[in-house]
């Protein structure tokens, strides 16, 4: 979900003209959500699924776990850098948008690599009995010191985990209100990792924030 404009229209949009455009599916998908759903914004889009994807390719993980799917284009784009018979986990508590996701992972090459899990990521993970190459976290912000803490002992070491949202409409610099949760559990969660001596981490001001984690 990207609320924070980091960088001015026209630069994010030069960027855009001179990167790889989206593939058929993955614009119908984005035009689609944006058309239909109330928050389009947390769809990753153009720059971002294409980051995720160089960073699946260049890794080539086995096995990627997502949470947070929304209507599955960032699990599409992590997906396409899966090592030969990888498989990628993604995690989305809302079930409204099951059919949809079902129905543009049947359309990609890469779905049959995909397991869509519908319901509780706190619950769900701790049932995969599998060791991450890779993680996406872009989910419940007030979740996200529990999901990494659920994920990293099953991360292996030099495993990665990405984190959307870690400005989180620039809130994260300043003052920042009593009441305003999502932005003191996501200024939690960053001094949280930055301590962390388990891992090496880059903030990435990039649409509205990625952290990069790695497993030491």
């Amino acid at each position: 979900m990207s609320t924070f404009e980091l960088i001015d229209h026209d630069i994010e949009s030069y960027c855009e003209e001179h990167s790889s455009p989206e593939s058929d599916l993955l614009y119908r998908l984005n035009r689609q959500t944006h058309l239909e759903t109330i928050n389009p914004r947390m769809l990753s889009e153009q720059l971002q699924g294409l980051f995720l994807t160089f960073v699946s390719k260049m890794l080539r993980p086995r096995n990627v776990v997502e949470v947070g799917t929304f209507t599955g284009y960032s699990a599409l784009c992590l997906a396409e850098g899966l090592a030969e018979g990888g498989v990628l986990h993604t995690i989305e508590h809302n079930v409204e948008y099951e059919d949809r996701i079902r129905d543009y992972f049947s359309q990609s090459p890469y779905g049959r690599n995909i397991v869509l899990h519908i319901g509780d990521a706190q619950q769900v993970i701790p049932e995969l009995d599998t060791v991450w190459d890779l993680a996406f976290i872009d989910a419940e912000k007030e979740d996200y010191e529990a999901f990494y803490e659920l994920l990293l002992p099953r991360t292996r070491r030099g495993g990665f985990i990405l984190v959307d949202n870690t400005l989180w409409n620039g809130k994260v610099v300043g003052e920042v209100a009593h009441n305003d949760r999502d932005t003191h559990a996501i200024a939690q969660f960053n001094d949280r990792v930055q301590r962390d001596k388990r891992v090496r981490n880059l903030l990435l001001p990039f649409r509205d924030g990625i952290m990069m984690i790695e497993k030491l």
